[in-house]
């Protein structure tokens, strides 16, 4: 039997009601009586790293739908409206929509060298917890981080403990990497690239949506990207793909998607936001929307900014201010900077956020945020703080690598890979990033 991970009803009402915790509703009285029915039945509660339950709980499928459409129907009573003219107004340092900036060319590039560098360092340690990455490198000599992860050396025992994510060993450790190895947080900046290129800067979330159908497999989809997509096969359109039995919508999959409105406004957070809406709202809510929002205005305001802070405040500026995602980020920067050690800071970061899934938002926008303020421009140290936190390594790597590369107008030698980008996306396979620099910059305003 097949079991195809994050879409099984029955293996989704454990994550909403883990997201009915979060979001201010599990403490209800109508959910707690959910809730119970659930466990009552035998359902589980949300695994912490799996995406799919055993075959045999199948048959609380019925059940599973049923609770998923009444847990859906209880508003959360917190203030994170998903609206765009509700989240603006919920900004009060939202910036003006600027007139457009000249981007240096060699930021552009650095930009698309560090998400691709940070992304390829986090791939083989996906799925791997903090004091296992940490492991790894201090057996292979690579602590603090400052290369490629490797298997030569590594012993045998630590091996067997720490197991490499099985997908992504094969061609991102340093004895095997040729060119750049296909990833969804490098597709999906692909594919915000070809909305542009098609549907120019009014593009609808419609348009995602079709661009999706036509050119993203459903199978390199996960979490709330392959609700969505089962929800447009469904018939249902957005934003109702966003909600429609998805307890993922506030997870990180929004947040890797938006780069490049971003490096398409230099100097123009606000703009970029509003683009990355249209795109996140396809699939998430609330705090899911404002980490592609966030992620946006820092991309912005990289190509022009002067330091990892002034990004880091311009994407605070488009996230509402009573958010749990502002104060996430917001402390997790004042803590970057005010500690020397980064573990320290990564231990504050766990004792907040440990109850968060791997790859929710907000523990992962706030890490990003405090790698970014601490490594204080360094490359190097600011995607291996991102890795080194042990969430969604690949992603989190893939984002501070982005800003700081920009920032950088390059990355250092040994972060390069040969300039040739994988992807099952038409068109792309085997693209360099100086070409999707270049037709990136075509994508500014003029």
């Amino acid at each position: 039997m097949i079991r195809l991970t994050w879409v099984q009803p029955e293996d989704l009402v454990g994550h909403e009601l883990r997201q009915a915790g979060e979001d201010g509703r599990g403490d209800l009285p109508q959910v707690r009586e959910l809730a119970g029915r659930w466990h009552a039945a035998g359902g589980h509660d949300a695994p912490p790293r799996a995406g799919a339950s055993e075959a045999a709980a199948a048959r609380l499928r019925p059940l599973a739908e049923s609770l998923l459409d009444e847990l859906a129907a209880i508003p959360s009573p917190l203030e994170e409206p998903s609206d765009l003219d509700a989240i603006v107004a919920a900004c009060p340092d939202w910036p003006s929509a600027g007139t457009p900036v000249k981007a240096d060319p060699a930021r552009l590039l650095g930009a698309w060298q560090g998400r691709a560098a940070g992304c390829v360092l986090g791939k083989p340690v996906e799925k791997i917890p903090r004091e296992g990455i940490r492991q790894i490198a201090e057996a292979t000599g690579n602590w603090p981080v400052t290369g490629w992860f490797t298997a030569e050396g590594l012993p045998e025992e630590i091996a067997r403990r720490w197991p490499w994510n099985r997908r992504s060993a094969v061609n991102s450790l340093a004895e095997n990497i040729d060119g750049i190895p296909e990833d969804d947080d490098l597709n999906y900046p692909l594919l915000a690239l070809s909305v542009l290129e098609r549907h120019g800067r009014g593009f609808t979330t419609e348009d995602v949506a079709k661009l999706w159908l036509d050119e993203l497999p459903a199978g390199r989809t996960f979490t709330a990207e392959r609700v969505a997509y089962r929800n447009l096969l469904d018939g249902f359109e957005p934003p109702e793909t966003a909600t429609r039995r998805n307890p993922f919508r506030e997870w990180i999959g929004a947040f890797i998607r938006t780069d490049v409105y971003g490096w398409a406004n230099p100097g123009d957070p606000a703009t970029a936001a509003e683009l990355a809406w249209r795109d996140a709202r396809l699939t998430h809510t609330a705090n899911g929307i404002y980490g592609a929002m966030f992620v946006a205005a820092m991309c912005a305001a990289s190509l022009v900014a002067g330091s990892p802070r002034e990004a880091v405040q311009a994407g605070l500026s488009v996230v509402p201010r009573n958010s749990r995602l502002h104060e996430a980020v917001s402390r997790a920067a004042a803590d970057a900077a005010r500690e020397p050690d980064f573990e320290r800071v990564i231990d504050l970061l766990h004792q907040r956020h440990g109850t968060l899934h791997w790859v929710h938002t907000i523990n992962n926008a706030a890490l990003v945020a405090a790698t970014l303020i601490h490594g204080r421009g360094d490359f190097t140290a600011t995607i291996a703080g991102a890795v080194a936190g042990g969430w969604d390594t690949d992603s989190a790597g893939a984002t501070a690598g982005s800003v700081a590369g920009a920032l950088n107008g390059g990355v250092p030698d040994r972060w390069l890979m040969r300039d040739s980008l994988a992807s099952s996306l038409t068109g792309f396979d085997g693209v360099g990033l100086g070409e999707l620099a270049r037709r990136t910059q075509e994508m500014m305003a003029s």
